[in-house]
């Protein structure tokens, strides 16, 4: 487990392992702090380890955006060319 905190954006960052976010004592010990900072307005952002592949999860990603992106420029000629009287 790490935690940042982000004093300049009242900001708390805390990663968990898969071991930290399957442990019952990690969490018990991480409620506390939850508490702590909502008090002081911060947000708490917590971000575990998933259960597939990061190279394959991030081509995918990447892939998906990337026709997202070619859809949108598809889009955006239509609407051109249909104000252009094309």
């Amino acid at each position: 487990m790490e935690i940042y905190v982000r004093d300049e954006n009242k900001i708390v960052e805390i990663w968990l392992t898969n071991v930290d976010k399957r442990d019952e004592a990690v969490q018990e010990k991480l409620r506390p702090l939850y508490q702590a900072y909502k008090q002081k307005n911060y947000l708490v952002a917590v971000f575990q380890s998933g259960g597939q592949n990061l190279a394959d999860a991030t081509s995918d990603l990447l892939c998906y955006n990337r026709k997202c992106i070619a859809q949108a420029e598809v889009e955006k000629e239509k609407q051109a060319g249909m104000s252009l009287g094309l």
